[in-house]
This record gives C-alpha cells, sequence and structure tokens, in this order.
C-alpha cells in the first residue's frame, strides 16, 4: 500500500472511494433483482410463459371491463328458423263489453227547469258507442244510475230498492245511440225500500247520470 494514502486527507480520500464503489455494487444488484422479478417483459420471461401450457397471459384491466361490458349489452342475433315476435294488439271482436273511452253519456232534461204543482221531471238520457265494432253495456238501473240530489241531499236514485240483479245489457252498435226516457215522480227513495216514500219539498234539485267513470253534466231545475 502506498504510505501516502495512510497520510492526513489521503486517508478519506481513500474511503470514500472504497464507499463509491461498495454504492456502485449495491446498485447493480438491485437493478438486477428488480429485472429478474419484473412480469414478462424480457425475451426469456416471454418465450417461457409462452411454452408453458399453464401460463395465464396478463389481462389489460381496461380491456376486460370493456369486454364485459360489451357482452352484457350486446343483443342475440335473430335465428331464421325463430323469427322475433312484434308486440300486437289483441283483436277486439263484436259484442265485447264497450270501453269507457268508446262510451258517450248524454242526458237531457224537460224543457221547463220549473216544475209546478203536480208536474214531473222528465229526463231523457242517451248512449252512444264510438268505438270500431259493435259492443255490449249493462244499462241496468245499478250500472246507469240516475240520481237526483239537492243540495248535499241525496233525494231520488234509480239504484235503490232494485229488484232483482238490476241489470240490462244491450247491444250498442257503432253511431246508433240508446235512449232511455225517465219521469221522476217527485218522490224520496231510499235503500230500505220503504212503502211510503215522502214527498219531495219545493226547492232547487240537480240531475246527473253516473255510469262507471262516465259522469253527465250537471241537470239544474225546481220544484214548485
Amino acid at each position: 500500500m502506498d504510505p501516502d494514502t495512510m497520510r492526513g486527507d489521503g486517508g478519506d480520500v481513500y474511503w470514500r472511494r472504497r464507499m463509491s464503489v461498495l454504492v456502485a455494487v449495491l446498485v447493480v444488484v438491485a437493478v438486477v433483482a428488480w429485472a429478474c422479478s419484473s412480469g414478462g417483459s424480457g425475451p426469456e420471461r416471454a418465450s417461457s410463459a409462452k411454452s408453458s401450457p399453464s401460463a395465464t397471459p396478463a389481462v389489460d384491466p381496461l380491456l376486460a371491463g370493456l369486454r364485459t361490458l360489451a357482452l352484457g349489452t350486446a343483443s342475440p342475433s335473430p335465428s331464421p328458423s325463430a323469427p322475433r315476435p312484434t308486440p300486437a294488439a289483441l283483436p277486439k271482436h263484436p259484442g265485447d263489453p264497450c270501453a269507457e273511452q268508446d262510451l258517450v253519456l248524454s242526458m237531457q232534461g224537460g224543457r221547463e227547469p220549473i216544475y209546478t204543482g203536480d208536474s214531473q221531471p222528465t229526463f231523457l238520457v242517451t248512449l252512444v258507442n264510438t268505438g270500431s265494432v259493435m259492443c255490449t253495456a249493462d244499462v241496468g238501473p245499478r250500472a246507469m244510475e240516475i240520481r237526483i240530489t239537492s243540495g248535499a241531499d241525496r233525494i231520488w236514485s234509480t239504484a235503490d230498492c232494485v229488484s232483482g240483479a238490476g241489470s240490462e245489457v244491450k247491444e250498442l252498435q257503432r253511431g246508433v245511440p240508446y235512449v232511455r226516457s225517465l219521469v221522476w215522480n217527485r218522490h224520496r227513495s231510499s235503500t230500505d225500500c220503504r212503502s211510503t216514500p215522502a214527498a219531495a219539498l219545493p226547492g232547487t234539485y240537480v240531475a246527473t247520470v253516473r255510469m262507471g267513470q262516465l259522469r253527465t253534466v250537471k241537470g239544474v231545475f225546481h220544484l214548485r
């Protein structure tokens, strides 16, 4: 060993050189270890993965997500032997029950809005089928109810004290009105079918016709 290296500052230079060599060796070892442990970047690792049947290739998570999305939203192609069914409206045959949206219900009162003495109010009810084919509707006193009220007081109704089933099914041709005429005897009605109903008092009354969800306009008249 050169004796000049052990004197004064020369010793520090010597140890610094030794430490630099040691650090360089450690860096080289770390780089080699990292290269060996990296997944499939070198040609040797790629060739070994290709030759090994049990090796599983790395899958890009982004591509895997896109593939899953495509498979989940894709529609299968229709088979030539099994064409895709198309939705169709159910057929409507003549004689089926009428749909409410195809019915027009109206009512007309008597010529005089004021009835005096023994004169009785009269009403004319019409029901028209506007559908494409003939249909049937129940125009019985319960299904097509004519009701007379005075304020909140229910005075009279065709649905009160009905004998039997109270149904009356009619065939309604397209555009041909069904007409019913009604005369009110100026007496009250009740659901308990009292034999001697009380007479209605003089005052203002309102008549309406109800059929399911259908309602006519109110007909206002007066008893004197």
